[in-house]
């Protein structure tokens, strides 16, 4: 019951339904308006009657998909019709613009009539750049696909059919490959003959599975050459020259079951009467036709793929339809093809055999996933989809001809799809391939952890830097092989058995001898105590290019060493830490937020300075704006004076420094409340806010973190002699890469 008010709640609660239209340009003036509607509105009408392909250019309908359905097979609920089927439609909006960033309008047409929906779509066409068909039911579902795609240009895809196919078709290869099976030898069994099971059945001989291994059933038993009963043209593709009759028989001896029917349609006794190391897909939905550990239960060796996501191995269409339809749209191409299907197939099943990034563990409950008989597809919230299948597709369309416009550089458009996942992608990509034009070498005193071994298969593949890892070389070794990563070429250093360690140890007592450090304790540092220190050395002696360390240790413990060994910049007073805060419409830097308690304002100073040199290596101008309780000397009060001070010495020492205080934190970041102070230096809103003291930045940037949707990046750290990053404990392994990408490019500007 629980569960019933719960989803009813989630669709009525506030703004009823799933999706809203909002603008993506500006309309707050009469200007705006001007533009947006009469008169400025003419001129792209006139242009686009000129050049019809203008449409794509000035209208959304290049992004815009019509999802379409009447509700005669709503789910696995029957025909409920139009308009109950409405919150399905809407869902599948959802998914679109969640997973690839399309745009979608949910059209019911009150009608079984085929004909008319093909009308009404191919009326349509002029609105949207493609049609997904849902929850229409079979047959009159083939023949309306058929009939579009014959007179459509753009493409049309009946997600019921194909996404099914596509998804299943993946794990059927990644299946066959665990057991050792060729699939040009298997028989294949299909127990369903409706709109999925029709598609699934085609893909899998498009596959290589042969046309006399196939065999389909629906309620009346085995569809056999000769059968009249319950027959139509479609399922008389699928007649096979079989003494079969029933399930049961069919399902003895087979090596795959496909289940596109009903609860309990497979028993114990059928699974136990497959060939070895058998391969059963139950997708009937909400409910399977066996349930996985029924089927453990009847057999150990058998692999199971569901349609439930609280079983493993998901068939969920969410893996195909948006990615599809992205690289379909961004190609322009006039239909989905067998060609476009398979190269969906095939990237769904390379990547599930990739390592899982540790975002889709923290999605599904830091459950580990790896290539197996439990993981053989991806799961939906693994980002990495869009950046396989799209671009799978879009070649695909545009090898088999049916692009309108070709992707000239396809890796370019990969970073383009990265960075419609977030405006932190899109900048860390940046930073990325700076790095990757002259990889240093990193060290990594945690080279142990698991982390931050797979954060350096990752640097090492990308060619982003070259890690060093130190700490107990058989330990490292050890922990590779269990993880199956190929780190043969990358250095691991010893601190017991180096040939480093005894000239560190020498250096650190030299450094510390009069901060009360003895040679005996020097050397225990160095071999045992400290890997922080040591991977430090390895910096100043110039064996590594930066560190890079913190996952396992709190902030203190780890920029203590780096001080001790390398220290700050000798014409600064301190160090700082800085924040990039990346929210979906734009970048914003914070500092300090991690390292100064109570700055001066020459400190104050030094972090603007500092934090402006440090956003430049992003790309970005800086505009920096020093924040208090009062604006422009509305409040005099010792607090607001420093701030005001400080920004005197920023314009002292960098008179060109875009930057202006003291002010309050929405004049900094709202332009109709700047415009109010035309006297000031910042014309347009900051992009670097420069806190007055770490009890105000550090809740601020963790407050936007949790409450404002912000991601955070970082700390990044500023002011040492030579290039030492922090990381947080709890940063993942994406984290990681990002902060070695932003280390590396913290060595290049040093060596320049």
């Amino acid at each position: 019951m629980a569960k019933i008010k719960d989803a009813l709640e989630y669709h009525s609660m506030g703004r009823k339904g799933k999706i809203e239209v909002i603008s993506t340009k500006p309309c707050q003036t009469a200007a705006d308006l001007s533009l947006a509607y009469s008169p400025g509105v003419a001129e792209p009408c006139l242009a686009i009657e000129k050049n019809p392909d203008d449409a794509y250019k000035y209208t959304a309908k290049g992004n815009l998909v019509a999802v379409v359905s009447n509700g005669t097979a709503v789910l696995g609920l029957g025909n409920l019709g139009a308009l109950a089927g409405k919150p399905v439609m809407e869902g599948k909006g959802i998914l679109f613009k969640r997973f690839a960033d399309i745009d979608v309008f949910d059209i019911e047409l009150d009608t079984e009539n085929p004909d008319e929906i093909i009308k009404a779509c191919q009326l349509l066409e002029p609105t949207f750049g493609g049609i997904n068909l849902e929850d229409i039911k079979a047959p009159e579902c083939f023949y309306i696909e058929e009939e579009l795609k014959k007179t459509m240009k753009i493409p049309v895809f009946h997600d019921d059919q194909h996404g099914t196919a596509i998804i299943s078709s993946a794990a059927l290869l990644n299946a066959l490959e665990l057991v050792g099976k060729n699939i040009e030898d298997i028989r294949i069994v299909v127990n369903g003959a409706g709109a999925s099971a029709n598609s699934c059945a085609k893909l899998a001989i498009a596959l290589g599975v042969k046309p006399n291994n196939m065999i389909m059933c629906d309620t009346k038993g085995v569809i056999y050459k000769g059968r009249v009963e319950g027959m139509n043209p479609y399922k008389a593709l699928f007649a096979a020259d079989t003494p079969f009759r029933t399930l049961e028989e069919a399902a003895r001896g087979a090596d795959v079951l496909f289940g596109l029917s009903a609860k309990g349609a497979f028993t114990a006794d059928m699974v136990r009467s497959m060939a070895p190391n058998p391969i059963i897909f139950a997708m009937a939905n909400p409910d399977p036709e066996i349930t996985p550990d029924e089927a453990r239960a009847a057999r150990g060796d058998v692999i199971i793929a569901t349609g439930r996501s609280d079983y493993p191995n998901q068939v969920n269409n969410v893996l195909g339809f948006p990615f599809i339809f992205r690289g379909a749209l961004d190609v322009r191409a006039s239909c989905i093809n067998e060609e476009m299907k398979l190269a969906a197939v095939k990237a769904l099943a390379k990547l599930a055999r990739e390592e899982v990034p540790d975002s889709v563990s923290k999605a599904y409950g830091n459950v580990k996933f790896s290539f197996g008989r439990e993981y053989i597809i991806p799961k939906p919230f693994d980002p990495r989809v869009l950046l396989h299948v799209a671009p799978a597709i879009a070649q695909a369309a545009m090898d088999s001809g049916v692009a309108r416009q070709p992707i000239e550089d396809m890796e370019k458009y990969i970073e383009h799809l990265e960075s419609t996942q977030g405006k932190s992608k899109e900048i860390m990509r940046y930073i990325i391939n700076k790095a990757k034009t002259d990889p240093k070498r990193v060290a990594f005193p945690e080279g142990d952890n698991e982390k931050m071994l797979r954060a350096a298969q990752i640097l090492v593949d990308e060619g982003i830097a070259k890690p060093i890892l130190i700490g107990n070389s058989i330990k490292i070794r050890n922990k590779i092989d269990e993880l199956g990563l190929n780190l043969d070429d990358v250095q691991i250093v010893d601190t017991e058995h180096s040939k480093f360690t005894e000239p560190y140890a020498q250096e650190l007592y030299r450094l510390r001898q009069r901060k009360g450090i003895t040679e005996t304790e020097a050397g225990r540092i160095i071999r045992r105590k400290s890997r922080n220190h040591f991977g430090a050395m390895m910096v100043r002696m110039g064996d590594a290019d930066a560190m890079l360390s913190g996952i396992d240790a709190h902030y203190p413990e780890t920029i203590r060493p780096a001080l001790e060994v390398v220290g700050k910049q000798p014409n600064l007073t301190s160090v700082h830490g800085m924040y990039m805060m990346v929210f979906k419409k734009g970048v914003y830097f914070m500092a300090d937020t991690t390292v100064e308690i109570d700055p001066s304002a020459e400190e104050l100073a030094e972090t603007a300075i500092l934090a402006a040199q440090n956003v430049k290596v992003f790309d970005i101008d800086p505009r920096v704006a020093m924040l208090s309780f009062s604006n422009f000397g509305s409040v005099r009060h010792p607090l607001s004076d420093k701030v005001r001070r400080a920004v005197e010495i920023v314009k002292e020492r960098e008179p060109d420094l875009i930057i202006d205080g003291e002010m309050q934190a929405d004049t900094a970041v709202v332009q109709e409340l700047l415009d109010h102070f035309k006297f000031s230096k910042l014309k347009n809103t900051a992009n670097v806010l420069i806190f007055p003291d770490l009890n105000s930045g550090n809740i601020a940037y963790k407050l936007l973190a949790r409450l404002g949707g912000a991601e955070a990046i970082g700390p990044i750290l500023m002011g040492m002699q030579k290039p030492v990053h922090v990381l947080q404990r709890g940063d993942d392994v994406s984290d990681i890469v990002n902060m070695a990408a932003i280390a590396v490019v913290d060595a290049q500007g040093r060596n320049s």
